[in-house]
């Protein structure tokens, strides 16, 4: 059982585990709804940018999550989260003018746009601002500019176009659906370069890091006995027990 009381000890020990035990663990305490596929966690189909060839150059990064969502500059009513005062932008200020400090933020983009909604210049203000780094559930432009100002950004694709072309934001920190997964504000975003990233919500923060460590044990015993020659499903049968 984790002893650690304060948030930054609970992501320091988060940072001795992947992205994949993380999953594990959120597949055993969710449930998911009737005839909906269990995604534990798992921010599919992301690529971190720049993109090197060792995935270990890029560190893993892990920070509660604030939002931004995008819809199209021709809806004719935005969302009614909207209306919010808290979740609108003060008049006269830019989306990424309001990004919160020590987040990692996730943009939400409509999948059928092909503008980019983060670039050079939102990369490099939200670096000044504090921010951890950025998962964007849309399309990214300016990539070498990414690697010259610092900031860790995970993305579903690339655009030459800017935003001004179909996007426009309409809220910060509200719900967003990141490919079937409901990423909320304070949820807690792990992007890790080697397995992917995942979304733990903060109230299974706790009950992820008690579960893990009897995951990972079990599996250690499994890969060790497959390495002796037993079979999986001998090595699955004496090792891997309901918890």
């Amino acid at each position: 059982m984790s002893t650690a009381t304060t948030l930054e000890e609970k992501l320091r020990i988060l940072h001795s585990y992947s992205a994949c035990d993380i999953s594990d663990a959120l597949l055993k305490l969710q449930t998911p709804s009737p005839g909906t596929p269990a995604r534990a966690g798992h921010l599919a189909d992301l690529t971190p940018y720049p993109n090197p060839a060792n995935h270990h150059q890029n560190p893993k990064i892990i920070a509660p999550a604030s939002t931004i969502r995008f819809i199209s500059k021709h809806a004719e009513h935005p969302a009614a989260s909207t209306n919010i005062p808290e979740n609108t932008f003060p008049p006269n200020t830019h989306w990424v003018d309001t990004v919160d400090r020590d987040t990692i933020v996730v943009v939400d983009q409509p999948p059928t746009q092909h503008c980019a909604v983060v670039g050079g210049i939102m990369a490099l203000r939200m670096k000044h601002l504090g921010v951890t780094g950025a998962v964007v559930n849309g399309r990214v432009r300016d990539l070498a500019e990414f690697a010259e100002c610092g900031l860790p950004v995970w993305a579903r694709g690339t655009s030459t176009v800017g935003s001004g072309a179909e996007a426009k934001a309409v809220a910060r920190n509200v719900a967003v659906d990141v490919g079937g997964v409901v990423v909320q504000p304070g949820d807690i975003i792990v992007c890790d370069p080697v397995e992917g990233v995942v979304a733990i919500p903060r109230d299974l923060l706790d009950a992820v890091l008690e579960t893990m460590p009897t995951l990972v044990a079990m599996d250690d015993r499994v890969k060790e006995a497959v390495g002796q020659g037993v079979s999986v499903f001998e090595a699955f049968k004496r090792f891997r027990g309901k918890i």
